[in-house]
């Protein structure tokens, strides 16, 4: 039984496979230094994802919550660097934001105008699951006209 994309018709399977849930012997850093380094990158502006990509690509770690026992979003929780919307959102804000732009510029892109459409779906469907999961407020609402205060 396979999942069928939601906005595009087509059969998809995830592309990415688990990492090993045990760090192995060899492992160049351990616990405490893994916090480290995911405190010094929040520090520096780069956001959950970037921090896990960084780690896997530049340092060896194949997984912070093998090391740690913890998710980046729980060591920067710690550390009071946890971001005031999740990263997906931020996304697909982003994205948002740059559909608009385009919209804007080419009046008659009736294809801009469905991913603008869908993108605003998207970004909705994650706010009820947010809410309903308490990472947002329950009144936190997407504001269309101001959406680049949401990136600062």
């Amino acid at each position: 039984f396979s999942m069928a994309r939601m906005h595009s018709r087509k059969k998809g399977k995830s592309g990415s496979s688990k990492p090993m849930k045990k760090v192995p012997g060899w492992a160049p850093y351990k616990e405490k230094e893994v916090e480290k380094l995911v405190v010094k990158f929040a520090k520096a502006g780069k956001s959950g994802s970037q921090i896990g990509m960084i780690l896997r690509d530049s340092y060896g770690i194949n997984s912070i919550k093998a090391a740690t026992n913890k998710n980046v979003l729980a060591i920067l929780g710690e550390n009071n660097l946890k971001p005031h919307l999740p990263d997906d959102m931020l996304n697909l804000i982003k994205k948002l934001i740059a559909i608009k732009a385009h919209k804007e510029k080419n009046k008659h892109d009736a294809t801009a105008i469905r991913g603008f459409t869908l993108t605003v779906s998207k970004i909705r469907r994650l706010m009820k699951y947010y809410k309903r999961t308490k990472v947002l407020p329950l009144d936190w609402k997407l504001n269309m006209d101001r959406l680049k205060m949401y990136l600062e």
